[in-house]
């Protein structure tokens, strides 16, 4: 099997850990922080952190419409958490300065199972991935008000939708980065693959 090239944004959140999970996943990782190293991966990790304060750094370093043009390009994005919130197409309880990349139909409550102190780990089944529930890590996570048609709801917790994916852009409430466990990267990478096939 090739090696895809994936990078990840590495303006805030855990950059590292999403490396590591990639590299375990098969792939090769790399940090992107400059509009340039974009077309240097063929797929992007949008790492969990905080919303708000990434899509400010992304205006600052000229990031913002580079990766809204990565995303409408249809290469393959993956959103943990702060990074579901910014492949959203709309969001609820946003600061009124709070941008997003868009990328899937959907409608996002931001903090929406409750505060730092509130999170916890769920056993989650995830639609495509093989071989029993993910361990899902829940801090400040977002879940997913409503989707569009064209999007395939991958998993739900407690009543709400906390994994999607439309196309190429995949996004989850929770991160599969912080477990040990691959599998929801393994998917990823396969997409990226997949997308490269397709392209040739």
């Amino acid at each position: 099997m090739s090696t895809p090239t994936i990078g990840v944004l590495a303006l805030q959140g855990d950059v590292r850990e999403h490396v590591k999970a990639l590299t375990d996943a098969g792939a090769q990782a790399r940090p992107v922080r400059r509009p340039e190293e974009l077309d240097q991966v063929e797929g992007l990790v949008i790492p969990g952190g905080e919303s708000t304060t990434m899509s400010k750094l992304a205006v600052v370093f000229g990031m913002l419409e580079p990766l809204r043009a990565f995303v409408r390009a249809g290469n393959p994005v993956y959103g943990t958490c702060a990074g579901m919130i910014m492949v959203a197409d709309k969001l609820l309880d946003a600061r009124e300065d709070q941008e997003t990349l868009g990328g899937i139909d959907m409608i996002v409550r931001r903090n929406a199972f409750g505060r730092q102190n509130e999170s916890f780990e769920a056993a989650i089944d995830v639609a495509g991935i093989p071989g029993g529930p993910v361990e899902g890590v829940f801090i400040r996570a977002p879940w997913v008000e409503s989707v569009g048609g064209a999007v395939e709801v991958l998993a739900t917790y407690d009543g709400h939708t906390v994994a999607v994916r439309q196309g190429n852009v995949l996004a989850t409430s929770f991160h599969p980065e912080l477990t040990g466990d691959h599998r929801v990267h393994a998917l990823f990478v396969d997409m990226v693959r997949g997308d490269r096939q397709g392209r040739a």
